[in-house]
C-alpha cells in the first residue's frame, strides 16, 4: 500500500479542486450576466466619476478592472419606466400606465410579454431578480398580499425572485419571496390603500412625535419603523422589515442565488435600494461618509458591490461572468425626508457637471454611472461611445446566442460590441424621458429637447426639470451642462432632430 504525506494529499486535493473548477466553466461555455442596478445614483456620486467628497473604493476596483462608460443613459429621469424599459426593450412612454407606481399597481408587464429574463431563460440561463421591483404586482385588481401573488416576476421569465414590491417610501414595507409575503402571520392579514386611511395604525401627519425620521414633504402617512410612507396600511406586523437592515438582507439573497446556480449559466437582476428615501444606514455606515445619510448609503451600496466582486473571486466565476453596474435614473438630494442630504453636501455635487437630476429632461436625469466587467473579454479603460439600457436586451441576446423574436424589444438594437469595448461608435441617438413626459433626443454632439409646457423647477426637490415652451437644442460637445440653449442659431439642426424625434414616436427607425 502506498502511503501519501499529508503534503502530497494536501497537492492532490489542490489539483482536484482546480481540474474540478476548469471543467464546470468549460461546460458552462455561456457566460453568467449581473446587472447590479442601483437607485438614484447620480453621474457625479461615485470617486471613478470624479467625486471628491466620498470615495467609493470597490467600485473604483470594478472601474479599474472593467470598462467604464461617460456616456451612458438610463431610458427615463424616474425609476417604474427605467425598469419597464431595461427588461421589455420598449420605452415606457410608448405604454399608459408606466409612470411612477404606486405600491399596490397591478402587474405592468403582462405574462406573456418577452422580456430579457424570459429571453435568457429560453438560452438556458437559471434567472433570479433580488431587489427593488416597482413593476407591479397581480392582475387588474393589484396584488393579494395574503395569498398567492400572481402576474408577477415568475410570469415573466424569472426562476427565483426576492423583492422589495415598490419602494422603501411606499407601503406595504415587506418583501415578497417568489409569491408570498415573506413572515407573514395569517392571523394578521395586510390591508393597503393608497385611496384613504385604513386600520388603526398612526400616520406621520397625525402623530409626528412617533416618528425618528421625519417628512419634509409628502411621506406622511402609515408609520412603518419610525418612519411615515406614502399610502396606508395595515396588518402584517410580523413581516415588516426594519430598514437598517435591508441592505444585508438583499446583499444575502443575491449571495445566495449566485451560490445556488454557480455550476450552471445563470442571470441575476440585483436592484438595489440604498440610494432612494428613505435613507437608513445600516449602523455599520453610520457617518462614514462625512455627508449624511445619503453618503452613508452611497458607502453601503459600495460594500454591496465588494461583496457580490469578492464572492465572484471565491467561486471562481470571475473570468465567466459579465458584471454591470448602473442606475436607474440620476440623483436627487431632498427627495421626501429631512434628513439634512441637503445641508451635508459639503460640496459634494450628486450629478458632477450635469445640469438637472432626478425627474428632468437635462442630462443629470438619465446619464448615469455604467461599468462593465468581465475578466479577459473586456478590456479596462474608459469608453466615450453613447450607450443606452433600451439596449441590453438585443445586445445581450447576441451574448447568449438568441434570437430577437420579431415581437420582442421593439427598440432595443444590437450594440454588444459596444458593451464589451470592442466597438467606438455607438447608437446613432439617444432618447431621454423626463418625468412629465418630456422628450429628448441626442445625436452626435447635439440635444433637442421637444417644447412643453410643464414646470421649470419642482418645489420639492428644487431640480430644474428643463421643460421649456419653445425648442432647446445643446452642443453636448462643449456644453455638456446644457447651459446655452442655440436652438435659435442652429434651426436646420433643431428641424432635423426635432423630425427625427417625431419619427420615432410612431414608429421603431
Amino acid at each position: 500500500m502506498i502511503k501519501l504525506s499529508l503534503l502530497s494529499v494536501s497537492f492532490l486535493f489542490l489539483m482536484n479542486t482546480a481540474f474540478s473548477q476548469q471543467t464546470k466553466q468549460s461546460e458552462n461555455s455561456k457566460p453568467n450576466i449581473i446587472i447590479i442596478y442601483a437607485d438614484d445614483l447620480g453621474y457625479g456620486d461615485l470617486s471613478c466619476y470624479g467625486a471628491t467628497k466620498i470615495k467609493t473604493p470597490n467600485i473604483d476596483k470594478l472601474s479599474q478592472q472593467g470598462l467604464r462608460f461617460t456616456d451612458s443613459h438610463a431610458t427615463s429621469a424616474t425609476c417604474t419606466p427605467s425598469r419597464y424599459s431595461l427588461l421589455t426593450g420598449q420605452y415606457a412612454w410608448r405604454k399608459k400606465g408606466t409612470d411612477i407606481a404606486p405600491g399596490n399597481a397591478a402587474a405592468l408587464i403582462k405574462p406573456g410579454t418577452p422580456t430579457l429574463p424570459s429571453m435568457l431563460q429560453g438560452a438556458g440561463y437559471q434567472t433570479g431578480v433580488v431587489g427593488k421591483w416597482h413593476l407591479g404586482l397581480g392582475d387588474e385588481t393589484g396584488p393579494n398580499w395574503n395569498g398567492d401573488i400572481t402576474s408577477g416576476p415568475l410570469d415573466i421569465g424569472f426562476n427565483y425572485a426576492f423583492l422589495i414590491p415598490a419602494t422603501g417610501d411606499r407601503v406595504p414595507c415587506v418583501f415578497v419571496e417568489n409569491r408570498r409575503v415573506v413572515n407573514l402571520n395569517p392571523n394578521d392579514p395586510i390591508e393597503v390603500s393608497y385611496a384613504h386611511p385604513i386600520g388603526n395604525n398612526p400616520t406621520g401627519k397625525e402623530h409626528p412625535e412617533l416618528l425618528k425620521m421625519h417628512p419634509s414633504h409628502g411621506h406622511d402617512n402609515t408609520i412603518v419603523n419610525g418612519i411615515s410612507r406614502i399610502g396606508y396600511m395595515s396588518g402584517g406586523k410580523d413581516a415588516l422589515w426594519t430598514d437598517e437592515n435591508i441592505v444585508d438582507t438583499l446583499t444575502s439573497k443575491a449571495k445566495q442565488f449566485i451560490v445556488d446556480h454557480q455550476d450552471k449559466p445563470f442571470f441575476l437582476y440585483f436592484a438595489t435600494h440604498d440610494i432612494h428615501v428613505p435613507r437608513v444606514p445600516n449602523k455599520r455606515f453610520v457617518g462614514k461618509s462625512g455627508l449624511g445619510a445619503r453618503g452613508d448609503v452611497i458607502l453601503q451600496l459600495d460594500w454591496t458591490v465588494g461583496e457580490i466582486n469578492k464572492l465572484l473571486d471565491s467561486l471562481h466565476l470571475t473570468k465567466n461572468t459579465l458584471l454591470i453596474l448602473s442606475s436607474d435614473n440620476g440623483p436627487v438630494v431632498d427627495d421626501g425626508y429631512q434628513d439634512r442630504a441637503v445641508e451635508l453636501l459639503n460640496g459634494h455635487t450628486p450629478a458632477g457637471v450635469l445640469r438637472g437630476g432626478k425627474y428632468s429632461a437635462f442630462d443629470g436625469g438619465t446619464r448615469v454611472p455604467f461599468i462593465v466587467k468581465w475578466q479577459g473579454k473586456v478590456t479596462p479603460g474608459i469608453t466615450n461611445a453613447p450607450f443606452s439600457h433600451i439596449d441590453l436586451y438585443a445586445s445581450l441576446a447576441s451574448l447568449a446566442g438568441v434570437k430577437v423574436a420579431a415581437n420582442a424589444a421593439p427598440d432595443s438594437y444590437n450594440e454588444l460590441g459596444v458593451l464589451l469595448g470592442k466597438e467606438k461608435k455607438g447608437r446613432d441617438y439617444i432618447v431621454e424621458h423626463a418625468m412629465n413626459g418630456t422628450l429628448s433626443i441626442i445625436k452626435g454632439k447635439w440635444k433637442y429637447i421637444e417644447p412643453s409646457n410643464g414646470k421649470r423647477i419642482d418645489e420639492n426637490t428644487n431640480i430644474e426639470l428643463g421643460n421649456f415652451i419653445g425648442q432647446q437644442l445643446y452642443d453636448l460637445s462643449i456644453d455638456l451642462s446644457e447651459k446655452n440653449n442655440v436652438a435659435i442659431a442652429h434651426p436646420t439642426v433643431v428641424t432635423e432632430l426635432a423630425g427625427m424625434l417625431a419619427n420615432i414616436k410612431t414608429k421603431k427607425d
